[in-house]
């Protein structure tokens, strides 16, 4: 295995991590203070568990693109 694709495999794994704990911190921390009910603790079951993936993933992508261009791993074109 070469070290270009120990990166992009690194990249990943780390991009979703980061992308699932700060959407859990978002989702325990900061929308229970947001909206009508301010302050009405949620939990990731009361969100949805799909609804937290879908906002999830997406958070993983934009560290992908960051990890991307700090690692040189050239996931995305130039």
């Amino acid at each position: 295995m070469s070290s270009l694709t120990l990166r992009r495999i690194i990249v990943w794994v780390v991009s979703m991590a980061l992308g699932f704990l700060v959407t859990a911190a978002f989702v325990t921390l900061i929308l229970p203070w947001m909206g009508p009910n301010a302050g009405v603790p949620i939990t990731i079951e009361k969100y949805g568990t799909l609804y937290f993936v879908t906002t999830a993933i997406p958070m993983g992508l934009v560290f992908v693109v960051w990890l991307d261009y700090f690692l040189d791993t050239r996931i995305l074109p130039d």
